[in-house]
């Protein structure tokens, strides 16, 4: 892991997403042939870095650049979890070994390194990633080399690839239950604010679907450069609205930018509360509480749930990195995606990605501090929706959650009506 390396310069950043975007439909990746941008040849799966006593297995996230904010608790939870299993002898007899690389929240070096970690470490899986646009960055990647992918956070659907598995919301666990729970409270005139790559502008295109059949209103849409930390203008522009509420799509530290200026604004949650899709507990801690309080958020997981095997998991993870840490949904997920991938691979017996994979989706629910999970269609998990408002210390009190859990819709029928998953 390169853990020396230097952020990525803002104006690097932003010009790298910007040249990686053009190339990302909502769908897919285009632009050069994969044989164009990445000449290694496919990895043999019969010559995985597997021996009598090892195995190694990949982590691919930003630890450096403006997503480190989020990221970094996804990559303690994982290791959290390699170590338990570890401890407990490891995956059919062998101990897992990590190898972890840094996308540095840019597009191109995320696929760079997927490369890497399948072709030069022969990783028998890789768990990682964070914003869509670095998922669609590698999914080419792992497609054509035939390697398996365990995403840990929300998504926006309009994807499908038998080789990643999208632990994350799909749009009707998250986004809709956020804007049922919106709606309830009377919340019908809404600003839509995010940053500007594929999962806020898709989001945003479902939630002016669903406030369209719902009798709500969409006041306003605006979109910041990822790392973007100038909100002067549009904290005005949502004041000047008048809205009810904020549902904010804003990724990483710009959250910290964005809120700041929307208290410099005279904004206050109980006049014009702002409902978040990606600030867990991890973001609000680092932005401090007070910055956010009263806010809402909607996941499937927060800290506070109350069940023995998140008590469990929250002791064990500060027990390793520290009392003061807090536990959020993406870290869970990827703590989860962990065993998920041991429970495939003891049940195929193997670790070949075709028999891990066709073992996955065919895993009883399993339980986890989530709740049970299992997949269902496009790799997705069925899961449980949350709406969560953070207190002054940082702690998200659940306000709402779904009455069971939820069938995961990776294509919104109200946005796509008659899309379906070919992929179960």
């Amino acid at each position: 892991m390169s853990d020396d390396r230097k952020p990525v310069p803002d104006s690097i950043t932003r010009r790298r997403l910007l040249q990686g975007l053009s190339a990302l439909p909502l769908a897919g990746f285009s632009g050069l042939s994969f044989a164009q941008q990445y000449p290694t040849a496919a990895v043999n799966t019969t010559k995985l870095a597997v021996t009598d006593t090892e195995v190694i297995v990949g982590q691919l996230h930003s630890a450096t650049g403006t997503m480190a904010i989020s990221e970094t608790g996804s990559i303690q939870a994982e290791q959290l979890a390699i170590d338990q299993i570890n401890a407990m002898g490891g995956v059919l007899g062998r101990k897992i070994k990590v190898i972890k690389e840094d996308g540095a929240s840019d597009w191109p070096t995320f696929a760079e390194k997927a490369q890497k970690l399948i072709s030069e470490d022969r990783v028998a899986a890789t768990f990682g990633c964070w914003t869509s646009a670095s998922r669609k960055a590698v999914k080419p990647v792992f497609e054509k080399n035939k390697s398996l992918l365990f995403y840990p956070v929300q998504y926006e659907g309009l994807e499908e690839s038998p080789y990643i598995f999208y632990t994350g919301a799909t749009t009707n666990q998250q986004i809709i239950p956020a804007l049922d729970y919106l709606k309830s409270q009377g919340k019908k005139r809404i600003y839509l604010v995010g940053s500007d790559y594929v999962f806020p502008r898709t989001a945003n295109k479902e939630i002016k679907a669903y406030a369209k059949a719902n009798g709500m209103t969409v006041l306003g849409e605006d979109y910041a450069p990822l790392g973007s930390t100038e909100f002067s203008t549009i904290a005005n522009k949502v004041k000047a609205s008048k809205a009810d509420a904020v549902f904010n799509t804003l990724n990483g530290d710009s959250n910290v930018a964005f809120f700041k200026e929307y208290k410099s604004a005279g904004l206050t949650a109980k006049g014009m509360p702002v409902v978040s899709v990606s600030i867990a507990e991890e973001e609000a801690l680092s932005m401090g509480p007070d910055l956010v309080k009263g806010s809402y958020a909607a996941w499937n997981y927060f800290q506070t749930l109350d069940s023995p095997e998140n008590a469990k998991f929250i002791a064990a993870y500060k027990a390793k990195y520290g009392a003061e840490k807090v536990t959020s949904d993406p870290m869970m997920h990827g703590y989860v995606d962990v065993y998920i991938w041991k429970a495939a691979v003891e049940k195929a017996g193997s670790f070949d990605p075709a028999k891990v994979r066709a073992a996955a989706v065919t895993l009883d629910a399993i339980p986890t501090p989530l709740g049970p999970v299992k997949f269902v269609a496009n790799n997705s998990l069925v899961q449980t929706g949350y709406i969560g408002q953070l207190d002054s210390a940082g702690k998200f009190k659940v306000v709402w959650h779904s009455p069971a859990p939820i069938e995961p819709e990776p294509y919104d029928p109200v946005t796509f009506p008659g899309k379906t998953c070919t992929i179960t």
